[in-house]
């Protein structure tokens, strides 16, 4: 037994010596150090460790320079006080796991044990069979799989079989001859193969303890590699830094961009230009009792340069500035958020005054409450951290917080009261002088070509973000490149709206005759009827080149400038729009008759039941249902538990029913509309026809010269009347609900 606790001992202590010397060889290698375990060196310790393995470690570890990181000594201590334990554990573990141990021998083999104990002899089966019917084996022991046996004798002595055989009188024999049978579980072999329970505890111990000590080193190594590499405060790697904000706060930060950067947006840029003068001078505002705003919040569609007037803000404010995300406070941690807020202000606070930028806030500063199962706990506990930073119990004295969205809806409505957000900007799509103004800072550094003329390029451009409209610059930069050119000319920025509008010409596309002439009477049907209806947009081009989207042609209306920034569009024009969507299918109908119809109207038709419908239901075009809105609006509910719970339509089925029918007159009028302008002008259709096949493209001054040659009938002015004469319809009535 002493001679097994010696060994187990020894063998625990040179297990714990080629740990810790693997551990701080990695550690010496990782901070590009020189190895220094050496074979002597290990060799003259090990017999030391053996005998004071505690006061051992520690002396070497005082006297290594490795150990002044503070890594290194947590991962050495935790690998010392697993040794020690297993080192002061490990006899008494071994003695009791001991298979061999645990089966008593009998009292006339006491003196004889010590010597026995450590010789077991083998013994065949049929002389195991013999002793037993003798009566001379006092006790024997299976293994758990029942293929091992160890026998004790009257005497003391040891036998073992290491393969029986399959014998079912095996038990009976030896029950019949009084015989102490046992099974040793499997937990027990397995620590008696290996040499007693220290190896299994070792095990279970050590590998935590090297797992875990591994792990906050390299952890340990992550943090200071990302504080000397300049990286974002506390590392990514350091598990105690996680919890804080990842932004650095910029002293005097230097984004290239300023005030005279930014254009067509002078009322946003207006009011921010405000606040940085309040940082400036705010003796000129505090004099009359001003307070500078606490918060604003930037509203408007993507690309409209919200982000860009941050960064001028940086750029012109000279104070501290702190940029980030409101994705960087969504984390799936518990109470990772809401700690980021936290450390944010804190940072604020110590360099105020100081402006902080939230892009994108609504990622985390949507409605609480909102969705069939309720909010995002976690989400809604950092939605609450902001709000208290902001306008809490202590306030943020000299803070102000500027916050860009495009989904201003869906925003709590706490987070947009006064004392948080003081100012709501509307960062809206450029008028036709702010597309100027947006073109001419996108030139700079461009060589334009002599005719290029800026406003007609801003005025084929309306509803274009900055962000649309620097792409547009670059794309035509990108097409005059292509062609090997110096300069940039109309033609590259004309091939530029086209490529953003409906994508790229297809201009080796294999297209048949037959096809090309059916495009060319669809699309100069919409042409047309749109040139000749009135209060109507004026055509800017027509064009049969096939599109990478899919069409096969492009009819090019320039909108009016009012229309689209007032968003105010008259009876009449909803009206035109229909039969100008129509137009397309009935000059097809016209020529090839109702059996040679194509599916290139499908979008057309999408268009036209679409608008016919919210005529009706949404904006009270329609005497006969009156001015109600049915069926909720169709706006939409960006909350769909929300949406769920407001309930259906409360209107009765003979509301409903109108609806459809005063959808149906508006669908056939407009197609009677647009079908006798075609037939009354069906020279002209056949002329421009004709030009399209040949030149692939006509502009609306050739359209133009085109119409002056021919005596037109223009469409008469004023909105349709009652129903439509279903005679002269291809389908004589309307279906009925719930009839098809």
């Amino acid at each position: 037994m002493e001679q097994r606790t010696s060994t187990t001992f020894k063998a625990l202590a040179l297990t714990w010596l080629a740990v810790s010397s693997e551990a701080f060889t990695v550690s010496s290698n990782i901070r590009g150090t020189n190895s220094w375990t050496t074979g002597s060196k290990t060799s003259s310790r090990s017999m030391a460790q053996v005998a004071h393995p505690q006061r051992v470690t520690d002396v070497t570890m005082a006297s290594r320079p490795m150990f002044s990181n503070p890594a290194v000594k947590t991962l050495a201590a935790m690998l010392s006080t697993a040794a020690v334990i297993l080192s002061t554990a490990a006899p008494s573990i071994a003695a009791e796991a001991s298979v061999l141990d645990q089966i008593p021998a009998a009292p006339s083999a006491l003196q004889s044990r010590s010597a026995s104990v450590s010789q077991v002899n083998e013994i065949r089966y049929s002389d195991f069979i013999k002793e037993v019917e003798e009566d001379r084996i006092e006790k024997v022991s299976f293994s758990s799989d029942g293929q091992r046996l160890l026998a004790i004798d009257t005497d003391g002595n040891r036998v073992k079989m290491d393969a029986l055989p399959n014998d079912p009188e095996l038990l009976t024999i030896l029950t019949k001859h009084k015989v102490d049978v046992t099974v040793i579980p499997a937990a027990a072999n397995n620590n008696s193969g290996n040499g007693g329970g220290g190896g299994g505890l070792l095990g279970s111990l050590l590998f935590p303890a090297i797992l875990f000590g591994g792990l906050f080193l390299l952890t340990r190594r992550g943090g200071e590699g990302g504080e000397d590499g300049g990286g974002m405060g506390g590392g990514m790697g350091n598990p105690m830094e996680f919890a804080k904000s990842q932004s650095k706060v910029q002293l005097q930060p230097d984004t290239g961009v300023n005030f005279a950067d930014v254009a067509g947006c002078d009322s946003a840029k207006l009011e921010l230009e405000e606040v940085v003068d309040f940082l400036k001078n705010p003796a000129k505002y505090t004099e009359l009792g001003a307070k500078i705003p606490r918060g604003v919040i930037l509203e408007g569609p993507p690309g409209t340069g919200k982000t860009l007037l941050a960064r001028a803000v940086a750029g012109e404010a000279g104070v501290p500035f702190i940029a980030v995300s409101g994705s960087e406070f969504v984390e799936m941690f518990v109470g990772v958020g809401a700690s980021r807020v936290r450390d944010l202000f804190t940072k604020a606070k110590e360099n105020a005054p100081c402006i902080i930028f939230i892009d994108e806030i609504d990622a985390v500063g949507r409605q609480r409450g909102a969705g069939i199962a309720g909010g995002n706990d976690e989400r809604e506990q950092t939605l609450n951290q902001i709000l208290t930073e902001m306008d809490g119990f202590e306030g943020n004295p000299g803070i102000i917080v500027i916050a860009a969205t495009n989904r201003a809806d869906i925003l709590d409505s706490a987070l947009l009261r006064p004392g948080r957000f003081d100012r709501r900007v509307n960062v809206d799509l450029p008028d036709f002088s702010g597309r100027m103004a947006v073109l001419k800072v996108h030139a700079r550094g461009k060589p334009l070509s002599p005719d290029v003329d800026l406003s007609s390029v801003a005025r084929r451009t309306p509803g274009f973000s900055g962000a649309q409209l620097q792409n547009l610059l670059n794309e035509a930069a990108i097409f005059a490149a292509r062609k090997e050119k110096t300069i940039i000319d109309w033609d590259d920025i004309d091939g530029a709206i086209d490529r953003l509008l409906v994508g790229l010409e297809k201009k080796n596309a294999q297209t048949s005759e037959r096809m090309k002439e059916i495009v060319a009477y669809h699309e100069a049907g919409h042409a047309i009827v749109g040139a000749l209806m009135p209060d109507y947009d004026m055509v800017q081009k027509v064009t049969i080149i096939p599109r990478s989207n899919g069409a096969g042609g492009l009819t090019f209306f320039a909108p009016s400038e009012a229309r689209l920034e007032s968003g105010l569009y008259s009876r009449q024009y909803l009206e035109a729009q229909l039969a100008v969507a129509l137009g397309g299918r009935l000059a097809e109908e016209i020529i090839y008759g109702d059996d040679g119809v194509t599916t290139g109207a499908s979008n057309d038709l999408q268009q036209v039941a679409n608008i016919a419908r919210r005529m009706v239901t949404q904006w009270g075009m329609s005497e006969v249902v009156g001015q109600i809105v049915v069926g909720g609006g169709g706006g939409g509910n960006p909350f769909m538990g929300r949406q769920m719970g407001e309930g259906g339509d409360s209107w009765g089925p003979k509301v409903i029913e109108q609806v459809d029918q005063e959808v149906g007159r508006l669908v056939s009028n407009a197609y009677l509309t647009a079908k006798n302008i075609l037939k009354q002008n069906r020279n002209l259709l056949e002329a421009l026809k004709e030009q399209l096949l040949e030149q692939e493209q006509v502009t609306a001054e050739e359209l133009a010269v085109l119409i002056s040659k021919f005596n037109v009938a223009m469409a008469p002015y004023g909105v349709y009347g009652e129903a439509a004469d279903e005679a002269l319809l291809p389908f004589q009535s309307q279906p009925v609900p719930g009839t098809i």
